[in-house]
C-alpha cells in the first residue's frame, strides 16, 4: 500500500461524472508564508565554510507544524483532493511524462557486515544485503545509494570503522540491485587517500560502465561537469557533496577529487543546473550524526538551494532517520529528505539509540512533465526498512518493515547491544519521524 502526499497538480478542474461515486479525502491547502528574503547568509557563517508503533494506512494529510521555524516549511502535506474513481467509471489516464525516483542511505560496510558476506574462498558477495529489497529498487527509473565508504579493493586492505575500505565485489551487488547512480562524497572519501578514491572510479568504469558516479573525481576535467540525465524526456541535474572529509585534507595534486559543500561551488553548480536541466537534485552528506531532527546549518543549506533552484533534497550521513519537509519559496517548491538513515550497517557502539541506526528509509518520488514542459514533484512517500543482521555467512540483510516480523526482529543480534530494540520500537520510531508519509509496502 502506497501512503503519499501529492504535492502540485497540473490540472485545472477534475470534471465530476454523474454516475458511480466520487471520493475526496486529504482535502487541505498549504497556508503558508514565503521564506524571509532579508535571511541573508555572511560569507563567513560556519555552515557555508567546508568543514574538514504501527504504522497507521493513512491517506489523509499529516500537517507537523514546526514552530520553532521561522520560516515557511511545510510538513508533508496535501494540497489538493485525492480522486478516486468508482468501480465502473473509465478515468482518462494524463498523457503526461513521468519519471520515479528512489534513493536509499548509507551503505556503511562496517567490518561485520563485510565478515558476513566474505564466501569460503575469500572473495564477498554483498547480494544477500539486497535479496528483500532489489524487487523495490528496480522498477524506478532512476535509483540512487549513498556509497558511504570507499571501494579501494583488496589491494589497500579491507577495513571497517574508522578508516573504511569496500571490496570491489560491493559495485555488483549495488549494481545488480537496481541502483543507477553512486553518490559517493561522504566523510569516508579519503580514507584511503587518492588511491582509495581512484580504485574506486576504477573499479565503476571498468565493472560497471553503465552506473554514473557522483562527487569523487580522479580528473579536474570530471570535477567542472555536472551530471545531467535525460529519463523519459525529462533532463535531471544530480549534484552530491559532502561537509568535509573527517578533517583528511584534499591531496595537493587532486584538489579537485571530493566534491565539498562550499558556498561559491554549490551556487555556480546550480545556477548552471537551473539553466541546462528540467529538476536539480541535490544529494548533500551532512547534518548531525545520530540526531533525529536536522539543525540549523541544514535549514541555511536548504534556503540557499531552493534560492538557486533545487528541487529535491535527498540527505544523508546522520545515520538515523529525520523529516521529510517541503520549502516554499515565492513561486518555488524544494521538497527535502533530510535524512534516509542507513541501508546497512552493523555499528560496534552500544547502549541507547543504537537501534535507530537499525531503521532506514527508501526515497520514493514521482515527477511530472506537463504539456507546457513544466516538471514539478506529484507524488512522494518512504518507505521504511530495517537492517537484520546475525552472525554466519550472508546474515546481513535489510528488509521493509511492512515485512519485518516479531520473530525476525527477536533474531536481531543488536538487542545485545541495545536491549531496546524490537518490532515495536522501529514502527514507533517511523511513526514518529514520518508519520503516514510512507510507502508501506
Amino acid at each position: 500500500m502506497h501512503i503519499s502526499k501529492i504535492t502540485a497538480i497540473r490540472f485545472i478542474f477534475i470534471t465530476i461524472l454523474t454516475l458511480g461515486s466520487v471520493l475526496l479525502c486529504s482535502c487541505a491547502s498549504h497556508s503558508t508564508n514565503n521564506l524571509k528574503q532579508n535571511d541573508s547568509i555572511s560569507e563567513n557563517t560556519d555552515p557555508f565554510v567546508s568543514n574538514n508503533g504501527i504504522i497507521t494506512s493513512s491517506s489523509g494529510p499529516a500537517y507537523q507544524t514546526k514552530d520553532s521555524l521561522s520560516s515557511s516549511i511545510i510538513s508533508q502535506s496535501s494540497v489538493n483532493p485525492v480522486y478516486s474513481p468508482s468501480e465502473n467509471e473509465t478515468v482518462q489516464v494524463p498523457s503526461d511524462k513521468t519519471v520515479r525516483i528512489m534513493m536509499v542511505g548509507d551503505i556503511l560496510l562496517h567490518t561485520p557486515v563485510e565478515d558476513a558476506c566474505r564466501q569460503e574462498d575469500g572473495s564477498y558477495d554483498f547480494s544477500n544485503i539486497f535479496s528483500n529489497t532489489d524487487s523495490i529498487i528496480r522498477p524506478a527509473d532512476l535509483a540512487l545509494v549513498n556509497q558511504e565508504v570507499i571501494i579501494g579493493g583488496e589491494e589497500l586492505g579491507i577495513s571497517g570503522y574508522p578508516a573504511f575500505n569496500a571490496p570491489a565485489e560491493i559495485s555488483d551487488a549495488l549494481a545488480d540491485a537496481g541502483f543507477d547512480v553512486v553518490c559517493h562524497a561522504t566523510n569516508h572519501a579519503l580514507d584511503k587517500g587518492a588511491k582509495g578514491i581512484k580504485n574506486t572510479l576504477s573499479t565503476w568504469r571498468e565493472d560497471h560502465p553503465e552506473i554514473t558516479t557522483l562527487g569523487i573525481y580522479d580528473n579536474p576535467n570530471d570535477s567542472e561537469n555536472i551530471v545531467i540525465k535525460e529519463i523519459n524526456g525529462i533532463k535531471l541535474a544530480l549534484l552530491n557533496y559532502t561537509y568535509g572529509t573527517n578533517g583528511i585534507p584534499l591531496p595537493s595534486d587532486m584538489p579537485y577529487c571530493v566534491e565539498l559543500l562550499s558556498k561559491d561551488n554549490v551556487i555556480n553548480d546550480l545556477d548552471y543546473a537551473e539553466e541546462h536541466a528540467d529538476f536539480t537534485i541535490v544529494c548533500p552528506h551532512w547534518g548531525t550524526e545520530y540526531r533525529l531532527k536536522h539543525n540549523a546549518s541544514q535549514e541555511k543549506w536548504c534556503r540557499l538551494f531552493i534560492e538557486h533552484g533545487a528541487d529535491l533534497v535527498l540527505g544523508t550521513h546522520p545515520h538515523v532517520i529525520s523529516e521529510i519537509e517541503l520549502y516554499q519559496e515565492d513561486d518555488k517548491e524544494m521538497l527535502v529528505y533530510y535524512s534516509l538513515g542507513n541501508f546497512v550497517n552493523w555499528t560496534s557502539g552500544t547502549g541507547e539509540g543504537v537501534s535507530n541506526r537499525m531503521v532506514g528509509g527508501i526515497a520514493d518520488v514521482e515527477l511530472i512533465k506537463d504539456e507546457n514542459g513544466d516538471v514539478s514533484i506529484n507524488d512522494y512517500g518512504v518507505i521504511p526498512i530495517v537492517c537484520h543482521v546475525t552472525s554466519g555467512k550472508n546474515g546481513v540483510t535489510v528488509y521493509p518493515l511492512e515485512d519485518y516480523t516479531e520473530a525476525l526482529a527477536g533474531q536481531n543480534e543488536i538487542i545485545s547491544q541495545d536491549p531496546s530494540f524490537s518490532l515495536t520500537y522501529c514502527r514507533d520510531l517511523v511513526n514518529s519521524i514520518w508519520g503516514d508519509t510512507c510507502c508501506v509496502r
